[in-house]
C-alpha cells in the first residue's frame, strides 16, 4: 500500500500541471487584476485581530521568559543563565502543543468551517494568558508555581497551533489568485503587530514602574490586559464568513460522503507537500526566534544593556518587520513564491556571523540595526509562506495540510533554537557556534525551497480539481 503513496500525488501533481499549461495566468479573467473581491478587507482586518491578540498573548510570555519568569517562577541558580535557560523549557512547552492544536483544529476546520475554530482559539488563548497572570511565585508555594506555568503554556500553544492555519486560509482562499501572496501576508503582518502592542505593554509598565514593583505584580498587568482585547478579536471575527470555495467543497464532500479531513489523510495523499512545507518553515522559525528571543537574552546577560533600551529597539524592529511583510508578499506575486523564499534562506544564514558583533557594539544605532536587518531577511521567508502552504493542498484537507507542515516543524525549530542557542553561549561563551546553528538551519531551507513546486498565480480551484479527479479515477479503480 504504502508504494502507492507517492503515486497519489505525483497523479495529482501530473493533472494539476496539464490544467495550467491550458490556463496561462494571463488567460485568466481580468476582473482578478483589479479591486480586490467585495468584502476582502474586511476578511483580512478579522484574520489579523485575532493573529495580533494571540501573538501579543505568545509573544508576551517569551518576553517575560527573560525578564521575570526566570526569577519569579524557578528556584534560583549559581547561574543566571540556567534559570533562563529553565524559563526557557516552559516557553517550549508552548511549542509542543502547536502540532497537537494544528490537527485538532485542522481536522474540525476542515470539516465544519474556519470561522468557528477561529472564534474557539481566541477565547482559549486568552483564559490561559489571563491566568498566568494570576499566578501564585515560585516563593510562594515552591514548585507548584511552574508546573500550573507549564499547564497554562501548554493551553496557551495549543490554541496557537489551530489559530495559524485558519487566519491565514480564511485570506488565501477569499484572495484573487493574482494577488493571494500580497492578501495573504497580512495575517503574518499581524505577528509582529502583536509582539509590538506586547512590547509596548512591557515598555509603558517598566517605565512608570520601579523595578521592585514590575517584579512583584506590573508585569502580571500585561497578561491580564489580553481580556481587553480578546473580546475585540472575537467580535471582529463575528462579521466573516468562510470562503465560497471552502463552502463549496463541503458540499462536495458530503456528496461524496469523503472522509478525507484528518491528518493522516493529508500525509498518506500529499507527503511531499507535508516535507516541503516543514522544510520551508525550519530556518524562517529558528530565526524568528533567535532574532526576537535569543536576542533579548543575549543584549541583557552578554552586552549587558539596560531593559528599556532592549524594548525600544524590539518595538521600532517590530514596526519595520510589520511595514516590510506585505511588500514582500506582493514581491512574492509579482516574481514567485521560490525566488523570494531563497533570498530570505540565503540572508538568514549569514545573519549571526554580523549580528551578534554589531550587538557587542554597545552603539544604539548598530544594535538596532542588526535587529531590523535579522527581521527583514526573515520577512522574505515569512511573507508569502500563507500563500506558498495554502497552494499545497487541496481545499478539503487544506487546514489540515497547512497546520500539520507549519505546527509540526515548531518543536524542533522555534522551540528549541533559544534553549539551543542559551546552551552554546553558556558553553562556548562566544556568538560563533549560534551562527553555524543558524546557517545549518537554512541550509535545510535552501534544499527545501529548491525542491519546492512555483505557484505563483495558480487557481486554487484547479488544486481542487486535479485532486478530484485523482478520487474518482480511485472510485473508479474501486468498482470495477
Amino acid at each position: 500500500m504504502s508504494g502507492h503513496i507517492p503515486d497519489r500525488e505525483e497523479q495529482a501533481n501530473r493533472e494539476l500541471k496539464t490544467r495550467e499549461s491550458t490556463m496561462s495566468v494571463d488567460n485568466m479573467p481580468k476582473p482578478e487584476s483589479q479591486a480586490p473581491p467585495s468584502g476582502l478587507k474586511k476578511v483580512v482586518g478579522a484574520s489579523m485581530a485575532g493573529t495580533v491578540v494571540e501573538w501579543y498573548e505568545f509573544f508576551l510570555y517569551g518576553t517575560a521568559a527573560t525578564l521575570v519568569f526566570s526569577k519569579v517562577f524557578f528556584p534560583g541558580g549559581g547561574n543566571e543563565l540556567d534559570a533562563i535557560i529553565a524559563a526557557f523549557i516552559t516557553y517550549a512547552v508552548g511549542f509542543a502543543a502547536r502540532p497537537l492544536g494544528g490537527i485538532v483544529f485542522g481536522y474540525f476546520g476542515d470539516k465544519f468551517g474556519r470561522k468557528q475554530l477561529l472564534q474557539f482559539s481566541l477565547l482559549l488563548v486568552g483564559a490561559a494568558t489571563f491566568l498566568m497572570g494570576c499566578l501564585p511565585t515560585y516563593g510562594q508555594i515552591g514548585y507548584w508555581a511552574p508546573a500550573m506555568l507549564v499547564t497554562l503554556r501548554f493551553i496557551q500553544g495549543f490554541a496557537v497551533g489551530g489559530e495559524w492555519g485558519g487566519a491565514v486560509l480564511l485570506v488565501a482562499e477569499h484572495s484573487p489568485n493574482r494577488s493571494r501572496g500580497f492578501w495573504s501576508s497580512w495575517p503574518q503582518a499581524g505577528v509582529p503587530m502583536g509582539n509590538l502592542v506586547a512590547t509596548v505593554v512591557l515598555l509603558i509598565l517598566t517605565s512608570t514602574l520601579s523595578d521592585e514593583s514590575f517584579m512583584s505584580w506590573g508585569w502580571r498587568v500585561a497578561f491580564w490586559l489580553s481580556a481587553v482585547i480578546v473580546l475585540v478579536g472575537y467580535y471582529v471575527r463575528t462579521k466573516v464568513t468562510d470562503a465560497p470555495i471552502f463552502i463549496a467543497a463541503q458540499k462536495e464532500a458530503e456528496l461524496v460522503k469523503a472522509t478525507s479531513y484528518s491528518v493522516f489523510e493529508v500525509v498518506k495523499r500529499y507527503p511531499r507537500g507535508v516535507l516541503t512545507a516543514m522544510g520551508l518553515r525550519f530556518a524562517e522559525n529558528v530565526m524568528y526566534y533567535l532574532v526576537v528571543t535569543f536576542s533579548i537574552t543575549y543584549l541583557k546577560v552578554v552586552v549587558h544593556a539596560d531593559t528599556a533600551h532592549i524594548l525600544w529597539w524590539m518595538l521600532m524592529a517590530h514596526a519595520v518587520h510589520f511595514a516590510v511583510i506585505p511588500l514582500v508578499g506582493k514581491l512574492s506575486d509579482t516574481i514567485g513564491r521560490r525566488p523570494v523564499y531563497m533570498i530570505g534562506a540565503v540572508t538568514a544564514g549569514t545573519w549571526g556571523f554580523f549580528a551578534f558583533p554589531m550587538m557587542n557594539s554597545g552603539h544604539n544605532a548598530v544594535i538596532l540595526s542588526a535587529i531590523i536587518i535579522g527581521l527583514v531577511f526573515h520577512a522574505f521567508m515569512y511573507a508569502g509562506q500563507p500563500a506558498i502552504m495554502a497552494e499545497m493542498f487541496p481545499t478539503r484537507m487544506r487546514y489540515s495540510g497547512v497546520s500539520l507542515g507549519y505546527q509540526v516543524t515548531s518543536i524542533v525549530a522555534g522551540s528549541l533554537a533559544p534553549i539551543i542557542a542559551t546552551g552554546l553561549l553558556s558553553k562556548f561563551d562566544s556568538s560563533v557556534p549560534i551562527a553555524i546553528y543558524l546557517l545549518l538551519a537554512s541550509l535545510v531551507t535552501i534544499v527545501a525551497v529548491v525542491f519546492a513546486r512555483e505557484t505563483k498565480g495558480i487557481s486554487l480551484e484547479s488544486v481542487d480539481a486535479a485532486d478530484a479527479r485523482v478520487l474518482a479515477d480511485e472510485r473508479a479503480g474501486v468498482s470495477v
